[in-house]
């Protein structure tokens, strides 16, 4: 079937796959169904075979780099100053304008290239994963490092990551008209025997028993070997015979199909198309392109400036004329400005990655640290996506409660025992009583003590109303009764997931979506779970429909063993409650009123209070005759249940979870909690976390009212109500993919910049709504990472906050660099400007700078540091200040003001000092054609040229280490250390930094003493006494950047765009909203008592 291009590896059977056998598949492959490839087994193949993607798959084009380092308009002024050095006869000048040209080429194309490929390397990590079995675990993997013989499971909203043979399937259907063109998707079936069919006669698309490589499944799950992988995939097949991109709209040369002008519009636009790209004006990110745009208006600038150094000159264009044009030009051009924005944005991905986030889209990169509001979902983010089953209530015998169980894979471990149940009022009695005994006994012993915080807690829990029920009330050994039996039928049948031992590592394992393993691990305790019900009882399933986040449940239909069928369904209490006629089974079986639907909802909240997700189970005897192909309406389907019993799961919280919360309340910035439970478990766990607070007595009615909703309540209000709202929910409850729309487009409405996290296939149009889409790396289905901007690797809560900080400091470190090599241009184009009013003898201007000494500046000199820059760390107040304006971007009015005020004090003191060299001791002697050679009258100007060129290094040097701050002195960076003089160690901190100012401090030296190469290439000379003005300007330069600095902190200029303070970021809000400080709540996690301490010394603060 063909060969593969790493190794020479065929990838061929005897017959195609879809006519083989299963047992002939796994015989060849060596695989297993039930465990999969072994790890080793995966490694030996992937070296075999090689990598499981297409050719030229994201692969670096080296001429697309070399062109868009050819069209930096840094590379077009250098080559109008080539062109022009040459054309005056200049050739020592033109020639190393070409070296530098070359050079600089070379470099930028070296470090771009690195860059682009280590960059396609981490969006490849963000790819489509592929869910596989390995060694009896299921992971999810790269789809890259599929091999042939790897079981991969699929579900709807995955894309298919290799061609599969099917062995195992429930409704499912795949979307196959990338290759067959066919919009209806292709429902399989892995049963039907293609032995004796012909590879001819039966097409891809009537192959039932394939799935193939790139198709989407729209419907249902299923199982299968992978037989093909990368260019041997039926995809892989077309990508051969393909070849060009898609175009544009409008770019069709077609007269026939759009008229007559047609051919040229579209090839207007097309030359606009191309034009754009290779300027890269049209491709990039928004930073990317604004700064490009930037680079060309500089270039335009620069023409001005030489049209004004003609102009001055009354147009006598001669070469010590033009000579000083190119100098003019090559000095307005921030030449590595580009270069270090691309590395920065390859670094920012790197640190990204270590701090478990992907990024798929670099614009992302530039828009977290924008972040005021994120959106997101609670389980398995928020908290640790662990699901135990807490309690179960089953109307007759009462209340299931599982204790004592620190394995929630494990059904052997804890105890169930099983209790009355309970209405409200008897629990509130029953608390009373308690309560008032408590106090009677606490009186009595005159308690006047400092009681350990432990014993005060459990005497607090004690004393809740989910406390235990009396001993004598309790049966520890619960027997299998036909109530009990149904619900457990329900738990185990409708349910994907797998619970097994494993003897080769010696414990439970489980496989499947975490609040089903928590059921199949309940039925589990009383030998019922799936696998024992289908091998040993004879259960068979008939149809599956899988659960929808629209309607919030699924249901299967079992065929039990004697015959007629079965409809088990859990979802949402209310979805199922709606739908059931009557009310538990046995003896206990009676019409569903609305009593029992009251008692129900008293029963769910009990359970909803004591912060565990409820789920409702229900059943239905079908009458009619059903088969696998039956073709019947969910509708019909699910209507006519009887109510079996409500669940009560435990999803603890992450641990670090309320850090990350107060965290974010100290950057500015609001967290929204988004999800699918029953109000009363969404507003248990936001307020354990720190999301609302546990008292609302502080806040106004309106403002309590409005924290809480349900997606019903905030769906049915219109765009104007929600506006109105004095703030929007908190927690929304029961919510929907529309209602993470609507709540995305109601913060936008706010003018709020929100993060939004999603994990299934509805969740797309949501991600792309928000400003960035997060989507799960662990849980979340293809489509939603299709649809996201960065890809959460652990799916924890804290992972976006450390994405927001990480942005945060990138976003710093782009103003910073930005503000450093603009300075220097700022500064070197006063000093040339100014230097048009030097004239020599023969009437020409005499500039203070030569054009290679403004090269060297700019290329090393102001290079090196730039890249520094981009590397620092996250100041000391970054995650305590607001977010920062992303319409505004990096050019705030503060780096416009600080562009110009350091630009004018450096051009400014570099003028003084060639005023003073000239003007001073040289009596005003400015040679003659001092611009082309050295000669004895041009002793002056060369000794100023040089004192002139070490200063402007120096001062673009220092300003580095002064810009590492843009507010705070160089010499105290953080406020709150302990150092009495932390300057040595805070510019050692950042080592390339450091060595890239001290090495570009020596360097002057040898540029301003070696012989021949400082008079003829720089157009200086040795000096002496003039070193002191060139030092004296550093001292000034400092001084005079620490007392602007000082000025903007005294007088608060530009303090809305970044605080000061640190408590400035997490000053109160309008509404006093302190998530993160409201006062704790019991938590069932496992904290220390240190953590504890701790926690209670944080001051309440619930408005």
């Amino acid at each position: 079937m063909g060969t593969s291009k790493r190794s020479g590896t065929p990838q061929q059977y005897e017959h195609h796959p879809f006519r083989l056998s299963l047992g002939q598949i796994v015989s060849q492959l060596q695989t297993h169904l039930e465990s999969g490839l072994a790890q080793a087994q995966a490694s030996d193949l992937r070296s075999r075979y090689g990598e499981n993607k297409l050719a030229r798959e994201g692969a670096v084009r080296w001429y697309s780099v070399l062109l868009k380092q050819i069209s930096n308009a840094m590379i077009l002024v250098l080559l109008l100053a080539m062109a022009l050095s040459y054309g005056v006869t200049d050739y020592i000048e033109g020639g190393v304008i070409t070296a530098v040209i070359f050079l600089n080429v070379l470099i930028g194309f070296y470090q771009e290239f690195q860059a682009e490929k280590k960059m396609d390397s981490l969006r490849a990590l963000s790819s489509p994963t592929a869910t596989v079995l390995r060694s009896g675990n299921i992971e999810a993997i790269p789809s890259a490092e599929v091999v042939p013989g790897d079981i991969v499971i699929i579900k709807t909203g995955d894309t298919v990551p290799a061609d599969l043979r099917i062995f195992e399937s429930m409704n499912l259907e795949c979307d196959e008209k990338i290759l067959t063109g066919e919009a209806m998707p292709v429902a399989k079936d892995p049963k039907i025997d293609f032995s004796s069919s012909n590879e001819l006669e039966c097409g891809v698309g009537d192959r039932l028993n394939m799935a193939y490589s790139s198709s989407t499944v729209t419907k249902g799950r299923g199982r299968g070997v992978v037989v093909f992988t990368g260019m041997h995939t039926e995809i892989g097949k077309i990508a051969e015979s393909m070849h060009g991109n898609q175009r544009k709209p409008n770019r069709s040369l077609s007269r026939k199909k759009h008229g007559n002008l047609q051919p040229a519009k579209g090839l207007a636009l097309r030359l606009w198309d191309g034009l754009g790209k290779f300027l890269g004006l049209t491709i990039g990110t928004p930073l990317q392109r604004k700064l490009s745009k930037l680079a060309y208006m500089l270039f335009g600038f620069a023409l001005l400036l030489a049209i004004i150094v003609f102009a001055v000159h009354r147009f006598d264009v001669t070469n010590e004329v033009a000579i000083y044009a190119i100098s003019t030009g090559i000095a307005m051009i921030p030449e590595s400005l580009i270069a270090v924005l691309t590395i920065t944005f390859v670094t920012g991905m790197t640190q990204m990655r270590k701090r478990r986030v992907l990024t798929r889209k670099l614009s992302a990169l530039e828009a977290l640290g924008g972040i005021t509001n994120i959106c997101s979902d609670k389980t398995g983010t928020l908290t640790q996506g662990q699901m135990t089953l807490r309690k179960a209530w089953v109307p007759g015998p009462g209340v299931y409660t599982v204790s004592n169980s620190e394995d929630p894979s494990n059904p052997t471990q804890g105890e169930v025992r099983l209790s009355a149940t309970k209405s409200r009022a008897e629990m509130d009695s029953e608390k009373a009583e308690r309560q008032k005994n408590f106090d009677t006994q606490r009186s009595a012993a005159a308690l006047t003590f400092e009681e350990p915080l432990e014993k005060t807690e459990r005497d607090q829990n004690r004393h809740k109303p989910n406390a235990e029920p009396n001993e004598a009330d309790i049966d520890h050994n619960p027997k299998m009764i036909p109530e009990l039996e149904a619900f457990l039928h329900s738990a185990a049948l409708c349910n994907l997931a797998t619970v097994r031992y494993s003897d080769q590592e010696r414990k439970w394992q489980t496989t499947g979506d975490p609040t089903e393993v928590a059921l199949q691990v309940f039925a589990h305790r009383f030998n019922k779970g799936k696998k024992d019900l289908e091998e040993k009882t004879g259960w068979k399933q008939i149809l599956e429909y899988p659960f929808d986040s629209t309607v919030k449940r699924m249901s299967v239909v079992y065929q039990p063993p004697d015959s007629g069928a079965v409809v088990f369904t859990k979802g949402a209490v209310e979805r199922i409650i709606d739908l059931c006629e009557h009310f538990g089974v046995g003896e206990n079986h009676e019409n569903m009123t609305e009593s029992s639907r009251g008692f129900i909802y008293e029963q769910m909240s009990l359970l909803a209070d004591q912060g565990l997700r409820v789920l409702a189970l229900a059943q239905k005897t079908w009458t009619g005759e059903l088969t696998e192909k039956s073709d019947i309406p969910r509708c019909d389907i699910e209507k006519g249940l009887t109510f079996l019993g409500l669940v009560g799961l435990y999803d603890p919280p992450r641990l670090e979870t309320r850090d990350a919360i107060r965290e974010c309340t100290n950057a500015g910035i609001r967290v929204h909690m988004l999800t699918g439970d029953h109000p009363g478990t969404a507003t248990a766990i936001g307020k354990e976390i720190g999301i609302i607070p546990r008292d609302f007595s502080g806040l106004s009615s309106e403002v309590a009212n409005s924290l809480v909703k349900t997606a019903a309540e905030f769906d049915g209000m219109t765009d104007e109500e929600i506006d109105q709202m004095p703030e929007l929910p908190l927690v929304i409850a029961r919510c929907s993919p529309n209602t993470k729309t609507r709540m995305i487009a109601a913060l936008h409405r706010r003018n709020r910049y929100a993060a939004m996290t999603g994990d299934g296939v509805n969740d797309g149009p949501s991600l792309q709504a928000a400003d960035v889409g997060i989507a799960m790396g662990l849980g979340g289905s293809d489509v939603a990472k299709g649809a996201s901007d960065i890809v959460l690797t652990d799916d924890n809560f804290s992972s976006i906050v450390n994405a927001i900080e990480e942005g945060r400091r990138m976003f710093d470190n782009i103003q910073k660099f930005v503000l450093h090599l603009l300075t220097s241009n700022v500064g070197e184009v006063v000093l040339l400007v100014f230097g048009l009013c030097f004239r020599d003898s023969s009437g020409f201007s005499v500039f203070p700078l030569s054009p290679l000494q403004i090269l060297w500046i700019n290329m090393v000199t102001s290079g090196f540091p730039a890249f520094g820059l981009g590397r620092e760390k996250a100041s000391y107040n970054i995650m305590f200040r607001p977010p920062h304006d992303n319409k505004m971007g990096v050019f705030t009015w503060q780096i416009i003001t600080d562009m110009i005020v350091y630009g004018l004090l450096m051009g400014t003191l570099t003028l003084f000092t060639f005023v003073i060299i000239v003007y001073g001791p040289g009596e005003g002697n400015l040679g003659h054609d001092c611009n082309r050679a050295y000669s004895h009258s041009c002793d002056v100007v060369f000794r100023a040229r040089a004192a002139v060129f070490a200063e402007l290094t120096w001062l673009i040097l220092i300003s580095a280490w002064e810009i590492k701050s843009i507010r705070r002195s160089m010499f105290r960076l953080d406020p709150h250390s302990d150092s009495k003089f932390p300057f040595f160690k805070d510019v050692y901190e950042n080592r390339f930094l450091f060595y890239a100012v001290v090495v570009g401090a020596l360097i002057v030296f040898p540029c301003v003493y070696i012989p021949g190469f400082n008079t003829t290439v720089f157009k200086h000379k040795p000096i002496s006494w003039e070193w002191a003005l060139s030092v004296g300007a550093v001292v000034i330069f400092v001084a005079g950047m620490e007392l602007w600095k000082l000025a903007k902190r005294a007088f608060g200029w530009f303090k809305l765009e970044s605080e000061d303070d640190e408590k400035q970021g997490s000053k109160k809000t309008s509404l006093s909203l302190r998530q993160g400080f409201f006062s704790f709540s019991k938590s069932f996690s496992r904290t220390t008592t240190l953590e504890k301490r701790v926690g209670g010394g944080e001051s309440v603060m619930a408005g």
